[in-house]
């Protein structure tokens, strides 16, 4: 094993970040927005790059020795730019909810309108949610999905006539369709409003080819660079707007942050790379493939998914009988971990729910082909069957699984 400093100085916190990769190891991570990053993504983020403070922009710093880093954050934007396709990305937003807040904030007065999908059905508490600062600072309103779970663009354009939002927000962290991106343009076009895509989830089946691009319908883009990205936890926001790229610039710093952190900006720059070489198509294709995998699976043995089914990375599953609350614990003592998550119309409070969310992008990292997904949909079932019952044994099957698919070919803590 290697000489870890933190093993010499800190036992303690060893011992429990060694805890965190053997639970990683030995049990099945099916949560939508988590995945396992890149080796070269944990070097630069635990790099000597942490010491630098680097406030401002490349070539605009309010500090001195920032010549190095200049080059590193200009690197993750052209990597950036060349992967979404666009003229502006700004890689300095430490989360997707902070990318969210500095467009808002770049492009909205107090109390001005936002017009997003509602929580229950797959929106984002970013997104005007009312517990949300968004939701306190600018008004939010929300559309739904309809009894089949599907967005009804015409219901959209009805509520934005009465609306008359400044922005329409389109992306969502739990909903399992494609997005047409035209027809939202179309709706904001009507009542002249921004049109924001958040496209934290799909953003590694966007660049794929494998989701319709937001570009050029959305006139301001948010994504994490983690989840499909497989890149470290952050933000970026992109756009082909001048205009709207300078605010957003203001918007981020000072606005929004202080110094960007530049052991992450490396590590973004590191997961681009990976992003824009040619197998990362090849991945993309088999995160939907394995999805598709997990819905058939699913729907063979007689549950309910919401909308019928996935387009891309993700699906939820909606329960009468008990709650998504219920579901996560059972599947949890049984090894394979995935989130509570609400459901359309759901009556049971966000701390219950009515349903659990299931990504493929995770397992799929880590190696599983589709066999092995059926084997975990099966799995799946067998808990929900017996949802009150002893997981002892299948938590037996899927730590005996999981040891033949590590989550990196060495340790890494």
């Amino acid at each position: 094993m290697p000489n870890y400093f933190l093993e010499q100085n800190d036992p303690e916190l060893f011992g429990l970040v060694k805890d965190e990769w053997v639970r990683q190891n030995t049990h099945l991570e099916m949560i939508a927005s988590e995945n396992y990053t890149f080796e070269s993504v944990m070097e630069a983020m635990g790099s000597v790059l942490t010491n630098k403070y680097a406030e401002g922009y490349p070539s605009k710093r309010y500090y001195g020795g920032c010549e190095v880093v200049d080059k590193i954050e200009s690197l993750a934007i052209e990597r950036a730019k060349k992967l979404f396709n666009c003229a502006f990305v700004n890689v300095q937003p430490h989360s997707g909810s902070q990318a969210n807040m500095a467009i808002y904030h770049a492009l909205l007065k107090p109390h001005d309108k936002i017009l997003s999908m509602e929580l229950s059905s797959g929106g984002h508490l970013t997104h005007a949610s009312k517990v949300s600062m968004t939701g306190q600072h600018f008004q939010g309103f929300h559309y739904g999905v309809n009894a089949k779970g599907w967005i009804d663009y015409e219901e959209v354009h009805e509520i934005a006539q009465i609306v008359r939002p400044k922005i329409i927000v389109c992306g969502y962290s739990a909903y399992p369709r494609e997005i047409d991106f035209k027809r939202f343009r179309q709706i904001a076009d009507s009542v002249g409003a921004y049109l924001m895509g958040d496209i934290a989830h799909i953003a590694g089946l966007v660049v794929a080819g494998e989701h319709p691009h937001p570009l050029p319908h959305c006139h301001v883009i948010s994504s994490t660079t983690h989840k499909t990205l497989r890149g470290p936890r952050g933000g970026l926001v992109f756009t082909n707007d001048e205009e709207i790229a300078t605010k957003v610039n203001k918007a981020l710093f000072p606005g929004t942050q202080g110094g960007p952190l530049m052991h992450v900006i490396a590590g973004k720059a590191a997961g681009f790379l990976e992003n824009l070489k040619p197998e990362w198509r090849n991945y993309a294709k088999a995160v939907k493939t394995h999805t598709q995998v997990l819905v058939q699976g699913l729907l063979e043995q007689g549950f309910h998914l919401v909308s019928g089914g996935s387009d891309n990375h993700l699906l939820v599953m909606r329960f009468e009988d008990f709650s998504g609350k219920e579901a996560e614990e059972a599947l949890g003592r049984a090894g394979i971990i995935v989130n509570k998550n609400t459901v359309p119309g759901d009556m049971r409070s966000p701390l219950i729910t009515s349903g659990i969310r299931l990504g493929a992008a995770a397992l799929t990292s880590r190696g599983l082909d589709s066999k092995d997904f059926a084997f975990i949909a099966v799995k799946i079932a067998q808990v929900l069957n017996n949802i009150k019952g002893d997981q002892s044994g299948v938590y037996k099957e899927i730590e005996a699984f999981s040891q033949g698919h590590p989550t990196y070919t060495q340790p890494i803590f």
